[in-house]
């Protein structure tokens, strides 16, 4: 459930001619900028941005770069990024930038489907000559590099079926991986949640709540630390309820003190397009404040008006 859908009687001249409009002469018209790209999707985006070169002889990325700046352009600049490398230039920077931003690997790999992932693989080896699994083990270390490692083939099965004699022995495993032994097998953790089929797996959990009387993800808390705890509670939270997991992470970039923007925008711009109203009623229904008063709440000016029309309303 999208919140940003495309137009139906669309002109890609149209819009790159508003778009040159509000950036020509003295000033920028950010309003006419905000309001021209979210109220088009990433096809019709891409579409601008060759009839922007076409008809004017400019580029449009460079235009907007070089008369917006701050976290609006990063948003703007997300909006006009294609999906799939939208997902590889972050996976760079999380991985090349300043230190490592695990946070971000965790999600985009916990996330996404194997397809989009393959996708992802094929982008990132050919936009930076090296693959994403090379980048990976050269930037993470021990269980956490291996998890990601194994989320990154885009091998997870993707079926239905529930082996119900399988779910019982991979509960029983993971119960002996961890909550029954001293030390944690975490290889078996890894093993079972980043292969299995989501219907399988919270079979699995079910199961797995009767054998240790507690849930999986306190298992994982009380079992596993940092960054590789953060990601096996991402994979589970993913099987779950996917639009809660993403409502957690908005919730957490802005709660506290100080707004943690890359994770915002992020998430704002790679889920506008997918289910932004489930993650806005998950956020609603978890936190008790609804997204937009949050948004409204932590962020201004014209970042502040990108992101609402990302969020779609208030709840």
């Amino acid at each position: 459930m999208a919140t940003v859908k495309g137009v139906s009687a669309f002109s890609a001249e149209h819009e790159a001619q508003a778009l040159r409009k509000a950036m020509k002469g003295l000033g920028t018209d950010e309003d006419a900028i905000i309001e021209t790209l979210t109220k088009l999707n990433v096809s019709q985006r891409q579409q601008v941005l060759i009839a922007y070169k076409s008809t004017i002889g400019r580029d449009l990325i460079d235009d907007l770069k070089s008369e917006l700046s701050g976290n609006f352009e990063r948003v703007i600049i997300g909006l006009m990024t294609p999906t799939t490398m939208y997902d590889v230039l972050e996976l760079r920077r999380a991985l090349k930038g300043a230190g490592t931003d695990e946070g971000c690997l965790i999600e985009i790999l916990a996330s996404r489907t194997n397809a989009e992932i393959r996708h992802i693989n094929e982008n990132y080896k050919l936009q930076y000559g090296s693959t994403l699994e090379d980048d990976i083990v050269s930037d993470t270390s021990s269980l956490f590099r291996r998890v990601l490692v194994s989320l990154a083939t885009g091998n997870r099965d993707e079926g239905t079926f529930v082996d119900e004699a399988l779910a019982q022995q991979d509960a029983q495993a993971l119960y002996e991986a961890g909550e029954k032994k001293w030390g944690t097998d975490e290889v078996q953790f890894l093993s079972i949640l980043c292969t299995r089929n989501r219907c399988h797996l919270l079979r699995v959990f079910d199961v797995y709540r009767v054998i240790a009387n507690k849930d999986i993800t306190d298992s994982i808390k009380s079992e596993m630390s940092g960054d590789l705890e953060d990601a096996l509670l991402a994979v589970v939270k993913c099987m779950r309820n996917k639009p809660a997991y993403f409502a957690e992470r908005l919730y957490k970039s802005m709660k506290g003190l100080g707004t943690d923007d890359s994770t915002l925008i992020r998430v704002m711009v790679s889920r506008a397009e997918i289910d932004m109203l489930y993650i806005r009623r998950e956020f609603l229904a978890t936190y008790g404040k609804s997204l937009h008063s949050f948004i409204k709440g932590d962020c201004s000016g014209d970042y502040r008006k990108v992101l609402l029309r990302l969020c779609g309303g208030e709840d």
